[in-house]
């Protein structure tokens, strides 16, 4: 497996991105602004990630997605540590993450990744998406945040 960065402009894995986050238009949003960087095998996309920089000295993770066929294989995992290492090496001091209440795996994996919880922005998924989103039967509603010094 390969990461790399993709190229600013050039075709992004939207069919992957939207699996991480379902609205279109927020994730060709922050796209613009940040890095998007995939791994690869054999030539195929199988996992991606953005970097978006917040503000001074910080920027976030966000969009960190896994082919479903892929997924259980500690794909997720080199992607966060892979993202740990290009925002230490840019100079960044710290790093965030966000996710929902109802990601249940992904909370687990970035506390094993060394994040750890700063907050929650009650109903952030109800303001911001217009459907209910549900995952393994719990409403997806309130954004908890993560975060780690570098």
């Amino acid at each position: 497996m390969v990461i790399r960065q993709l190229e600013t402009g050039g075709k992004l894995p939207m069919e992957l991105l939207l699996c991480a986050d379902p609205s279109r238009k927020l994730v060709e949003e922050y796209v613009k602004r940040g890095e998007c960087f995939a791994a690869e095998m054999n030539g195929t996309i199988i996992g991606v990630y953005v970097l978006l920089p917040t503000r001074p000295d910080t920027v976030e993770l966000v969009n960190i997605a896994v082919a479903e066929e892929c997924r259980g294989r500690g794909i997720g995992k080199k992607l966060v540590m892979h993202a740990v290492q290009v925002a230490k090496a840019r100079g960044y001091k710290t790093m965030e993450v966000g996710t929902g209440n109802s990601s249940i795996s992904q909370l687990a994996l970035y506390q094993k990744c060394g994040f750890r919880i700063v907050g929650v922005d009650r109903d952030f998924f109800v303001r911001h998406y217009p459907e209910d989103i549900y995952e393994g039967g719990i409403q997806c509603r309130d954004m908890v945040r993560l975060a780690q010094d570098l």
